[in-house]
């Protein structure tokens, strides 16, 4: 067997992980490639053997300070050849001294640990049809009417990495919608709903409380057509999983939320919807 050669996958190339990703049941969102070479154009990786991909992974450099782990995937008939670990290796490098985040498989974590990688918490993906009617709220806006510099403020209170750039296209992507709730010229909550390749997600998803967060919801849910809804919340919020039972949502699966070093306090207790487990 030929030698495991690694380059990084060009923006337009990325579609290929997020394919993989699809395949082994991560549901992406429909134009999630697009979105996610907008950080770190050189944060994605394919190894390939005689032209063939057999593994990608990606880790984006949002700051100097915050990397995020992702799209870890080799295909099952390459896997157990240490293809896995060059890739991983390969990524790990191209973060440098910068902390690395990952949403990894719970099964996991033992491994993740060998590179370094401690547990913070976890991240629950619920997901269903949506319980009861859509009651719209009077007082929610479309997210870009709010001042970018709001949004931006905001996210950097329950994210560990700046990530202007990346935020805005989210927000502005042919597709996906955003709404926000002010409260006495304060962002109170705002979320951003996309269409997947099963349903819609919701994230990500900040709020005050759940009653904020409960009125963005529905505001989303009346832009988007039938379908599952699908919303990634963090273990540690009580509040949001009582906000996704609410919605009649279960749960789906489990991640680990990971860190190679301290990141600096968030609120997570304001995160009701993480934005994307591959990206964070």
């Amino acid at each position: 067997m030929s030698d495991l050669q690694i380059r990084n996958l060009r923006p337009d190339e990325i579609a290929l992980a997020v394919d993989w990703a699809a395949a082994e049941g991560w549901n992406p969102g429909l134009a999630d490639a697009a979105c996610f070479a907008i950080p770190d154009r050189q944060g994605f990786f394919v190894g390939e053997i005689d032209g063939e991909p057999v593994a990608t992974v990606s880790c984006v450099n949002y700051d100097d300070r915050v990397a995020f782990l992702g799209f870890y995937i080799v295909r099952e008939r390459f896997r157990g050849a240490g293809h896995g670990l060059r890739i991983w290796n390969a990524a790990i490098e191209h973060a440098g001294a910068r902390v690395i985040g990952l949403d990894g498989v719970v099964a996991q974590q033992d491994n993740y640990r060998k590179s370094g990688f401690q547990l913070a918490y976890a991240n629950i993906r619920y997901g269903g049809t949506v319980a009861g009617s859509v009651k719209p709220a009077t007082d929610v806006v479309a997210l870009d009417k709010v001042p970018f510099a709001l949004v931006q403020a905001d996210d950097a209170t329950v994210f560990p990495a700046a990530r202007s750039a990346f935020l805005r296209a989210w927000i502005n992507t042919q597709g996906h919608v955003g709404r926000a709730l002010l409260r006495g010229g304060r962002l109170a909550a705002w979320g951003v709903i996309r269409p997947c390749r099963t349903g819609y997600k919701i994230g990500p998803l900040v709020a005050d409380d759940r009653a904020a967060a409960l009125d963005v919801v529905q505001a989303l849910l009346g832009s988007a057509g039938s379908g599952k809804v699908f919303l990634d919340v963090p273990a540690v919020n009580p509040a949001a999983i009582a906000l996704a039972e609410e919605l009649g949502l279960e749960p789906v699966f489990e991640t680990a939320r990971m860190y190679t070093a301290p990141i600096p306090p968030l609120r997570l207790d304001r995160v009701f919807g993480v934005t994307s487990f591959e990206l964070g």
